[in-house]
Formats: structure tokens, C-alpha cells, sequence
């Protein structure tokens, strides 16, 4: 903060009562939008969330009253910074989210800037039409923050850009005056001019500047060539300049050329209209070119091109490398064969798949004569959605690169015309060679813009150094190719220094009286664009910084420490997206829309408290437990998040430093040791469950525990599985035939609370030929990490360890009925034991599963089969198990409950059910836990027939369907166990 603004906090109070809308400026706040998804950082003055434009009209009032700026931000995805700064923060992501009018005839829409690019397709689909431009972030990006940055994304090579969508944008002015720019006539224009206002003033600006016979010629002869679509250095005169009121032409004056790609540094927009195309053709092929140098893949693109498809998109061997690593990812990158330095992603559409496949053929016989690349796999139908979730993850991914070292976003959006492109890449990769560099490379091959990163270090000043040179270096050699340094991403911060290499200072010159003559008092977005600070100032880390160690009960060892597992964020923000998106990542999200509950800002929180923390107990900050505190311990970012951000992890642990010093909750305790007290209530369960139900006596054990008065508590089974299995085991009927021995996990929900599942388990094993051997063990401890009691989970955790190392194998492998528990031993336990037992916790992981992927594998085995089932019809509906999804696949859970040859199966696209274990009955969490069952979970199962048979793994999510539906939701053993026709 400058010193100007250290004395406005008094006068920020009275603001915020002004408002309707919300204004922070406590220091949680400021922390969570001090970033964005680059590489700077910058405590803001304040954030402001406006409801309404005379919000907007008074923070602008407020900003020229006292001298501070005001920063536009929507998803905070920029990669340039162009949401980082020391003013007030206006994120518009939380109430200007509104579709405001379709017009399906004229193809138009009209929206507030808040609007997310997917949600607004899903609105447009029924409709016939979709806003074209496809960003790997379409998922949480939002129409403002495209419009500032002039996105394009992989279709652009058939759709443009967003300034040629861009028909009409409704502003605010830096004087608090409204403005609506669009085309319009010269006869408009002079009209325009004559106006005595602010809006007039900028007509008469853009006049006098343009007529300007030398000014024309410094734009013609120094702006990137016009071939080029992706060119946004600087501010859009050439645009302006090729009109009618300038040239021969009969192009109309747009002032909204000018303001898209202008970052917010000129007015703040409130409404935008944009067109809107028919849907694409509904086939579409990918081929996927291999190719052994970034050489070749370059002329490969230039060749791809004249066979005109409708993307080219290119992935180099770091990312596909860093896709190895990922849990999701992993499973996207099939198509890939052997270890290509390149692979471009090309799409071919048609009415039919048959179309698309003829086009694709056409380009690889070319390829394929003109000797370039190895390999074409063409990916058809539903799969081709995996190679996009691929080339989409791109950003996340290369945080994925181990150590301090990343791929930094300084060079990554320039853009050559195409006929250049190879000899561009060339010459490239002989001035990286000189620092030393591997660059990566990837994304928009077919539009001329290949995303080139250095790989650097930005905690040592001799990296931070390169950071300048490199960057220079490479905008004089897009320069001698007459490209642009900035295709899509914006100047920002980073590459604003360079635009008088760019485009010649006169033209610069022309960008800044541009910039005073629509903000003269410097207002709007200050510091981008023109006049701004040393693009290797305001970094995330100060140069030769130390990392801090920290000793930590969970070993993070892999990653550097913790630290480093929450530096892995790189700001892509892919824990922003909706509920339309479908995925698990991030359910608080999804119900608040607040930036403190992502992924994203609970690991900005944690690094920055850490990293200057100035306490005994560095893990002792009320703001990171604020942030922490909805996260519901999903798993959801584990394999979601392209950046592999643990977030279960890291409030677990957490919890445990902070409890160190503020002790540990009695509801803590209690879930965390809630087997010993189930096994407590087991011993006299009627009394037990009778003070559970009661009204009184329930009621007055809510209370205390602070459990929301709506939920119903799991009730104690009349034996516990332990028991049963002890009792009645040994006298089951012997079975037909022996498949094999299984361990069974006896875990504390299973043994005390849902003991009826697990009899069923036991029993449709026994039947289907599987001897369970359950072993004397202690439980899995899920409470005790949830809660961050770790040592008494890292005592559990060695002790089941220990049991389990020597008699659990490929071949007897261990089993268990839920998810949470059972999956303790695939996450969790590896980074808990201590170290002589490490090994035999990794080799158990591999062994260790639920017991539905147990009995999917034996069907694809062939040792179970659907002629030992009913062969009557029925349809389940199923709700899959966060832990499930992240850690291991629903997939198995589908492949059982489809076995019966007549069941059909419908998955529930949802994430989070909400309960996630004790979360949902902790009565602070209540509303938000019903909030994420109601986004889709509980619509689909309210709707669903009484014959349906509603299954869900998850004891918490049974739990859950129960309470907020009012259905009994099976265990997926429980069908099977019913249609084996087992009692």
C-alpha cells in the first residue's frame, strides 16, 4: 500500500455503510486478492463486491475523492497481473452475474461481466447458439475478464477473437458518467463529438489523435502485422484507425475494439452485448500428431492448417510429462504413444462422424507424404472430451514440475503470423539455449501462438534477472518478425515494459494520452498497460528468499515440505467452476461464490501466513482456520486440481499445529474418537439409540456436541460386525466354488453403525466364492484426520500397518466397505507412519481398495458373472463417493451395479453430497452442507421414480440423501447382495 492510502482506512467505514454490495478490509481479505494467477503480488487497499452500478458510481466517487485506484476482477485467472494492485479490489464475479436478454433472431446476447463462459453456453444450448470463444479456463472464466483480455482460445482460428463478438458495452466513465460504445456511423460519430461530456470528449480525443497523418503511419508501420488475429499490444488504434472515419472503408467507428483487451484500465464495464454463433457441427474427430522434434511439430501446424480445421492446439513432452503425475490427468493422456516431444491436438468436425473422420484422414496422408510425424491416433465420440480436459489443464499442470523451479508466465503469449511460425520457434529456441533454458511449450499452434515458458526460480535474484532478460529478449525477436508479445493474455504487469519495443515510442507515447484522456485522474487499473512498475517488482517471493521449514506430523516430504504443497497454486483457479462443470472440486465454492472458499484461496492464505508469519506457533493465524474452515475435506482438489493442491491434507494438518497452541474442541474429540464411544453405546445399544432419538435427551447431546438440531444421528446396531462375523462366519454355506481369500477392513461405521452393509458384504463374498478373513485391528482413524488429532491417527495408521504389511497382497488383497475409511490406507497412511514402516504402507496401498473395485476387477476377471444374478429389471441411480472420485473410480461401482444383465444405471453428476463425514452435522456447517446437496444431488434423487433404486456408497452420503430427501439410499453391496438373491 503507498503512503498516500496508508491514511484511508478511516474513511473506508463509511463507504462500506454506503454500499449495498460488500466492501472488506481486514487483512484475510486483502491476502486473498493480493494475487492472481501470475507471478505478483500486491496487498490491495480493500475488496469491494457491488450489487448495483451506483455501487460502482460511489467506489469511483471514492476513488477520486482520495486518490486510490479501483481493480476490476472477475475469476482472477489473469496471467499477467492485471488484478494485482494496491487499490480497492472490485469483484464483480459475486453479484453481476446475471443473463440479462436473448435475442435467438439477430444472435445476440446481453450480460453483466459476472456471467461465466460455460454457464452461458448451457443457457444458450437449447437455443441452437454458443459464445464461441473457447478458453482452457471456460469453466470459471467470466464474459468481463474475457472482454478485458480480448480472449480467443482454441477455436479461434474459425471464430476470432472476443473483440469481434463484442457488439455493445454499457460503462461506467471515470467522471461516474454511463456510456454505452458500439458501432456506429460517421455521421454518429461527428454527432459524438460535439457532445460536452466526458463521453464526448473521448471522441474528439480519438479524432484528433488518429488524424493525425504521421500518427497513422507510426500505427501502420509499427503495429504486428494484421494477418496476425491474436494481437493485443498495447491499445486497439489500429482497429480504431482502419474506419470510415479514418480510411477508405465503409467499417464503422467501434469504440469497443478499443476497450477490449484494454484490461479495465479505461472504464468499468457493467453490461456487455456480444454475438452469438449456430452450434458447431455435431461430430467431432481429434487427431492427435506425434512428433520427435518441437521442429517438426511447427511445420506439422503449418501444414495442418490448410486442411482447415476447427482446432490445433499443441502439448510439448513437460506438460505430458507433468500429466503423469496428476490423478485425473493421468487418465486423459491413453492416446499417447511412446515419448513424443510434441503432440498437436487437431479437431475436424462435420454433420457426421464420417465427415469429420474423411477431413482427418486427408491431413494425415499429407503429413504422412510430407514426412511429419510418427503417430495419429484419431480419438472419436465421448473421448475426445478427455484429450480437451487435457490441453485444458495445461496451466495447473506445470506447477506439477517438482522443486522451486517452474514454468513462468512472461514470453507465453506471443503470436507470430503462421507462415512464420517454424523459423519464429527456431530462432526461439537458439536465444533460450543461451540461458540455458528448456522452455515449454504449448496451447495455440494453429493460430501462431504457441505459450513458450522459461523454466525459473523467482525466489533467486539470478532467476528474477533472466526473468527481464529473457523477456526482452524474445519481444525484439517477435518484433523482427512483426508479431505480437500479447495475443490473449494482455500486457498486465508483465509485459507492458516492452511496448515501446513493440510498437515504437510514439505509438506508446499515444497509449498513455489515450489513457489520461479517459481517466485523467488515473483511477481505473493503474500501472497496466502504460506506466508501470518494473515488470520483475511485486513478485510472490522476495528474491533469495529462505524457504521456511516446518516439522509437521504428516510428512510433505515428496513436495518440499508444506510450504511448498500450498505453493503448488499456481492461481489457474480451476476450483472456481460451477456446478454445470460437473467434478467435486470445490462444493464451498460452489455454494458461497466466495474466493475464500476455493482451493485456490485457502492455499494463498496458508503460504502467506507461513511464509511471514512472525509467531511463536506459525500455524497460530485465525485468518488461515477462517479460510479452512468450510473446506470439507472432499479430496475433490487431490485429483481435480491440475496443480495436485491436497487441501485435505493441508487442513489436517493444519489443525493439529493450531490445536497446539488453542487446545481441541470437545466435538473434535468426540468425532475423532467416535469409535470408542460407539463401542461404549454397543454395549447397551437400546438405551444408546433411545438417547440418541428422544427428542430431549438427542437434542440436549446436539447442543453440547454444537450438531445442527435438523440432523438425525447415526443410530448403534443391536451387534456389532465384529461380533457377527465372530459368531456367525464359520457357519455360512459353504460355497460353490473358491475364488480366493480377502482381507476385510472391519472399519468404526461399518463394525458399529451400519453393521447390516457390512453382514451383506461378507456374505455376497462368501457366496460369490471368496473366503473374508477379518483380522483383529484397530479402525482406520478417518475421524481423527478429518479433525487434525494426527498423532492419534499416526498410532492408528502404524498400527493397521503393522497388521496388515506381511498378509495383504496382489492376491489377497484388503477390502473394505467405506470409502473413506478403506482409502485411508491409498492417501493418508503412507504420510503418516513412522519411517521404518513407509515402504510397507506403499506397498499395502497398492493392495487396498473398496470393496466395490474388488468385485469389479473379479467380473472383468471373468471369475464373477451376470448369470448369478436376477435376471429381473430394475434402474438404480447412484451417487458416487468424493474419496472415490479422487482416489480411486465410480467407474468400478458402475461396472457392478450394471452386472445384473438387466439393471440400468444412472450416474448423478454431482461432486460433494455435503455431509462429508462430520461436517454436515456441525451446526455452524449446516446451511452450506444443505446448500451443496441441494445443487444437484438431492433435484435428482427428488425426482427420481419410488422404484428406483437410490445407491451410494458413502455412509455420510447415505446419511445425507436421508435427511435431505427423505430416501433410503443402499449401499451398492446391498443391491448386488438382493440380486444375487442372497437373505
Amino acid at each position: 500500500m503507498s503512503k498516500e492510502q496508508e491514511n484511508l482506512s478511516p474513511f473506508l467505514a463509511d463507504l462500506a455503510k454506503e454500499l449495498t454490495g460488500e466492501l472488506y478490509y481486514d487483512q484475510l481479505m486483502k491476502t486473498l486478492y493480493a494475487t492472481d494467477a501470475s507471478v505478483y503480488r500486491e496487498l490491495p487497499l480493500a475488496v469491494a463486491m457491488p450489487k448495483t452500478k451506483e455501487d460502482i458510481k460511489k467506489l469511483i466517487h471514492f476513488a477520486n475523492s482520495h486518490k486510490t485506484s479501483l481493480i476490476p476482477r472477475t475469476a482472477g485467472t489473469s496471467l499477467a497481473g492485471q488484478c494485482v494492485g494496491d487499490g480497492i479490489v472490485v469483484d464483480v464475479s459475486k453479484h453481476f452475474t446475471q443473463i440479462l436478454e436473448l435475442n435467438k433472431e439477430e444472435g445476440w446476447v446481453r450480460v453483466q461481466p459476472g456471467v461465466v463462459r460455460d454457464e452461458l453456453n448451457a443457457f444458450l444450448k437449447p437455443h441452437g447458439l454458443f459464445f464461441s470463444p473457447v478458453t482452457s479456463t471456460a469453466n470459471r472464466a467470466m464474459i468481463g475478464g474475457m472482454v478485458g483480455n480480448n480472449s480467443c482460445g482454441t477455436t479461434s482460428i474459425i471464430y476470432g477473437s472476443t473483440r469481434e463478438h463484442t457488439l455493445e458495452l454499457h460503462t461506467i466513465l471515470s467522471d461516474g458518467s454511463e456510456a454505452t460504445f458500439g458501432k456506429i456511423s460517421k455521421e454518429e460519430f461527428e454527432q459524438k463529438c460535439s457532445q460536452n461530456d466526458l463521453e464526448g470528449n473521448l471522441y474528439k480525443k480519438a479524432f484528433e489523435e488518429l488524424s493525425v497523418e504521421k500518427h497513422q503511419e507510426n500505427i501502420r508501420k509499427e503495429f504486428p502485422k494484421s494477418s496476425i488475429q491474436r494481437r493485443n499490444t498495447g491499445y486497439a488504434v489500429d482497429y480504431l484507425l482502419e474506419t470510415e472515419v479514418f480510411s477508405d472503408t465503409d467499417t464503422e467507428f467501434d469504440f469497443c475494439k478499443l476497450l477490449c483487451g484494454s484490461e479495465g484500465t479505461l472504464a468499468f464495464t457493467t453490461e456487455i452485448k456480444i454475438h452469438v454463433d449456430p452450434l458447431p457441427d455435431p461430430k467431432d474427430v481429434v487427431v492427435a500428431a506425434h512428433f520427435e522434434s518441437i521442429h517438426a511439430c511447427m511445420k506439422a501446424t503449418q501444414l495442418a492448417m490448410k486442411y482447415h480445421p476447427t482446432a490445433c492446439e499443441m502439448m510439448d513432452k513437460i506438460i505430458l510429462d507433468c500429466t503423469k503425475e496428476n490423478i485425473e490427468q493421468s487418465k486423459n493422456r491413453y492416446f499417447v504413444e511412446g515419448d513424443p516431444e510434441g503432440i498437436l491436438m487437431i479437431e475436424f468436425r462435420g454433420q457426421t462422424e464420417e465427415d469429420a473422420l474423411k477431413d482427418a484422414q486427408k491431413m494425415i496422408d499429407g503429413m504422412k507424404a510430407a514426412g511429419l510425424g510418427y503417430a495419429f491416433p484419431i480419438i472419436t465420440g465421448d473421448r475426445t472430451k478427455n484429450v480437451w480436459a487435457l490441453r485444458s489443464a495445461g496451466l495447473g499442470l506445470l506447477a506439477n514440475i517438482p522443486g522451486d523451479k517452474k514454468a513462468v508466465a512472461c514470453i507465453e503469449d506471443t503470436a507470430v503470423d503462421i507462415d512464420d511460425l517454424a523459423d519464429f520457434i527456431d530462432e526461439f529456441g537458439e536465444i533460450m539455449k543461451g540461458f540455458g533454458q528448456k522452455p515449454v511449450h504449448y496451447a495455440h499452434a494453429g493460430a501462431g501462438e504457441i505459450h513458450l515458458r522459461p523454466i525459473l526460480d523467482l525466489k533467486k535474484s539470478e532467476d528474477v534477472k533472466d526473468f527481464y532478460k529473457i523477456t526482452e529478449a524474445v519481444a525484439k525477436l517477435v518484433k523482427k518478425y512483426d508479431g505480437s508479445l500479447s495475443g490473449e493474455h494482455g500486457d498486465g504487469r508483465v509485459r507492458a515494459a516492452f511496448i515501446p519495443i513493440m510498437v515504437g515510442e510514439e505509438n506508446y507515447q499515444l497509449f498513455r494520452r489515450i489513457k489520461k484522456s479517459w481517466d485523467p485522474n488515473n483511477i481505473f487499473n493503474p500501472g497496466k498497460i502504460v506506466d508501470t512498475a518494473p515488470m520483475n517488482s511485486f513478485l510472490r517471493y522476495e528474491p533469495d528468499m529462505v524457504t521456511p521449514e516446518f516439522d509437521t506430523a504428516m510428512d510433505f516430504g515428496h513436495v518440499g515440505g508444506i510450504l511448498r504443497a500450498a505453493e503448488k497454486c499456481n492461481g489457474s483457479g480451476d476450483c472456481r467452476k460451477l456446478p454445470i462443470s460437473g467434478g467435486t472440486m470445490c462444493p464451498s465454492y460452489m455454494a458461497t461464490r466466495n474466493e475464500k472458499d476455493t482451493t485456490r484461496g485457502r492455499a494463498n492464505t496458508l503460504r502467506e501466513f507461513l511464509t511471514k508469519n512472525t509467531k511463536e506457533n506459525p500455524f497460530d493465524h485465525p485468518e488461515v482456520k477462517e479460510v479452512m474452515d468450510l473446506c470439507l475435506s472432499c479430496k475433490g482438489c487431490t485429483s481435480e486440481c491440475p496443480s495436485n493442491v491436497d487441501m485435505a491434507s493441508l487442513k489436517a494438518e493444519f489443525l493439529y499445529q493450531y490445536q497446539k497452541t488453542n487446545g481441541v474442541p470437545l466435538r473434535s474429540k468426540a468425532f475423532a474418537y467416535i469409535n470408542n464411544l460407539n463401542e461404549l453405546g454397543s454395549l447397551v445399544p437400546g438405551l444408546t439409540n433411545f438417547m440418541m432419538t428422544n427428542k430431549s435427551t438427542g437434542g440436549m447431546m446436539k447442543k453440547i456436541l454444537g450438531v445442527a438440531e435438523q440432523r438425525s444421528l447415526p443410530t448403534i446396531s443391536k451387534v456389532n460386525l465384529r461380533k457377527w462375523y465372530k459368531k456367525h462366519y464359520s457357519n455360512l454355506p459353504v460355497a460353490e466354488k473358491s475364488n480366493g481369500r480377502v482381507n476385510f477392513f472391519c472399519d468404526e461405521f461399518t463394525n458399529f453403525n451400519d453393521t447390516a452393509i457390512g453382514i451383506k458384504a461378507i456374505k455376497l463374498l462368501h457366496h460369490l466364492g471368496y473366503e473374508v478373513v477379518m483380522r483383529e485391528h484397530p479402525e482406520s482413524g478417518r475421524g481423527a484426520i478429518s479433525k487434525g488429532l494426527l498423532d492419534h491417527a499416526k498410532n492408528l495408521a502404524n498400527k493397521n500397518v503393522a497388521v496388515f504389511k506381511d498378509v495383504v497382497n496382489i492376491d489377497e488383497p484388503l477390502v473394505g466397505v467405506e470409502p473413506s475409511a478403506i482409502l485411508s490406507f491409498k492417501d493418508e497412511y503412507p504420510r503418516l507412519v513412522k519411517t521404518e514402516l513407509v515402504e510397507a504402507a506403499k506397498k499395502l496401498k497398492q493392495n487396498s481398495m473398496m470393496v466395490d473395485e474388488f468385485l469389479a476387477k473379479e467380473v472383468m476377471r471373468g471369475k464373477i458373472t451376470a448369470d448369478q444374478f436376477t435376471k429381473e429389471s430394475k434402474k438404480v441411480l447412484l451417487h458416487g463417493h468424493c474419496h472415490q472420485k479422487s482416489l480411486s473410480s465410480v467407474n468400478f461401482t458402475q461396472k457392478l451395479l450394471t452386472l445384473p444383465e438387466n439393471y440400468t444405471l444412472e450416474t448423478i453428476p454431482s461432486g460433494c453430497c455435503g455431509m462429508a463425514g462430520s461436517f454436515g452435522y456441525e451446526e455452524e456447517h449446516y446451511e452450506v452442507s444443505m446448500k451443496v446437496g441441494e445443487m444437484v444431488l438431492f433435484p435428482t434423487v427428488r425426482k427420481a421414480t419410488e422404484d428406483t433404486i437410490v445407491a451410494a456408497p458413502g455412509t455420510s452420503c447415505r446419511h445425507q440423501i436421508a435427511d435431505g430427501t427423505g430416501r433410503k439410499a443402499q449401499h451398492p453391496v446391498e443391491v448386488l447382495f438382493e440380486a444375487a438373491g442372497l437373505k
